[in-house]
């Protein structure tokens, strides 16, 4: 069977000697180790706190950094696939990137710690490069549906990491290495893993269908921009990329929050235990697992039925629904009811950032990588600006709560703690809630012109013509 050259039509997973698939398979799971890695000390945070002596607010700094050397990151390395392409992109991110992951397992000081976990962010920027990868790998018909399953299951390491760190670190005592620095021995390995992977990038990927960018650009095969700068400028004053930015902060930036804040609502607004909290909130993230497909599927459908207007549709009504759920379950006081809404809260939120990047190829076909990079880079800013606003307003109700019952005693004070805390992230999802809302009313305004939508349409049949040819 003669090696697929072109933009795959299907997403057929087991069909490894398609390029496009192969590549699919990689960069997801590519993605996977970095998000891993880059999560990777938050299940060891007490230990760390513990073995370097961190104060609070190193430890609240350190977690600020890591999305700080994110947002630059992202919309470092859009630019930078555009100019050199995704596999090398990739493979140096994974390199370099694995540096201060492992170095994190020799730290002394806080000092230390703390710049780590700022150059550690950097392989965050993983998300950018996969949904550059897919989206160039894949024809109009499937790309919402590649991209979003190729980002849902890389996320899965944002998670996994709650249950694969400590089995890491398990594995480390058993060799005879004391409990309290297993962690440094954990996120070596994670590091050497990321490494390898970056092995893996270069010799099994390349950068689109037809070859590498350095390849065909000698040939005259790849069209470029004679000054980069005015193209990356052209992105810039792109409204609708500024409006995708504000989308994906409202959809995974607010995921990132919830889910962070999430752990301490649910005990003190329902009364559960800790554990039952922490298996609620990873069950909800491994939603990723098919979430954000049917996201990237529903955005192709309707771009099917409606063109470039039809994603842009879904992606509006998926978006509101986020915005309702979200809403209606900061007023529930049942438990019960209470997982309802929160469940249809983690679909729709995950839905809706698989229909942003079913929309985002789309809008300038020549700088998909620089768009990538800003729209995902928004959902970091999304994450700082929600968490900053809860952290405010639970801070200054919590301080009240205290000062009025500092003469009940303590398990008194904590009660009124633990209600005030609740109360003030109820009122705060509230009002993300009706954010997201009005942000959903908000991408009604992206426009496509009647000649992308014919350009969407004879590359479709092209592709599906090689496709029925082959």
């Amino acid at each position: 069977m003669e090696t697929q050259t072109k933009k795959a039509t299907t997403l057929k997973l087991t069909d490894l000697k398609s390029m496009p698939i192969r590549t699919f398979w990689i960069t997801s799971i590519a993605f996977f180790i970095c998000f891993f890695a880059w999560f990777g000390i938050v299940p060891f945070m007490p230990d760390v706190v513990k073995d370097l002596g961190l104060t609070p607010d190193q430890k609240w700094n350190s977690i600020i950094l890591a999305v700080t050397g994110t947002v630059f990151a992202r919309l470092l390395i859009g630019k930078l696939c555009d100019k050199y392409g995704p596999r090398l992109c990739y493979t140096y991110l994974l390199v370099l990137g694995a540096i201060p992951v492992i170095l994190l397992g020799f730290v002394q000081t806080p000092t230390q710690f703390l710049i780590c976990r700022l150059f550690i962010g950097f392989i965050g920027a993983s998300f950018v490069i996969t949904q550059f990868h897919t989206s160039i790998m894949f024809a109009p018909n499937i790309v919402g549906t590649a991209n979003a399953t190729s980002a849902g299951w890389g996320n899965l390491g944002g998670g996994a990491n709650r249950l694969g760190m400590p089995l890491i670190a398990a594995a480390v005592v058993s060799f005879g290495v004391a409990d309290e620095i297993a962690w440094r021995y954990s996120m070596v390995i994670a590091g050497v893993i990321a490494m390898l992977m970056g092995v893996v990038y270069y010799f099994f990927t390349q950068d689109t269908p037809e070859g590498n960018f350095a390849q065909l650009k000698k040939e005259g095969r790849m069209p470029t921009i004679k000054k980069d700068e005015e193209g990356f400028l052209s992105v810039l004053k792109d409204y609708r990329v500024w409006i995708l930015f504000v989308v994906y902060g409202a959809s995974f930036g607010i995921e990132l929050t919830v889910y962070g804040t999430m752990d301490d609502y649910l005990q003190n607004t329902f009364g559960i235990s800790r554990s039952m909290a922490g298996n609620l909130v990873l069950s909800f993230a491994l939603m990723n697992i098919f979430a954000r497909t049917l996201g990237g599927f529903f955005g192709d459908r309707f771009g099917r039925l409606k063109g470039l207007r039809g994603r842009v549709l879904f992606l509006t009504m998926i978006l509101a629904v986020e915005g309702v759920m979200l809403t209606i379950f900061s007023t529930t006081t049942s438990i019960a009811f209470g997982m309802i809404f929160l469940i249809l809260f983690s679909l729709s939120v995950q839905m809706a950032e698989g229909a942003t990047f079913s929309v985002v190829p789309f809008i300038n076909k020549k700088a998909i990588g620089s768009i990538s990079g800003i729209v995902g880079a928004g959902g970091n800013v999304g994450a700082f600006m929600a968490a900053m606003f809860l952290k405010s307003k639970s801070s200054v109700a919590e301080t009240a709560a205290l000062a009025t019952n500092s003469n009940l005693g303590e398990e008194a004070m904590k009660a009124a703690q633990a209600a005030a805390a609740s109360g003030a992230v109820s009122s705060g999802y509230f009002v993300i809630g009706g954010f997201v809302a009005v942000t959903a009313l908000v991408t009604l305004a992206i426009k496509f012109s009647t000649a992308d939508e014919k350009a969407v349409k004879e590359e479709l049949k092209v592709e599906l013509a090689y496709a029925a040819d082959k």
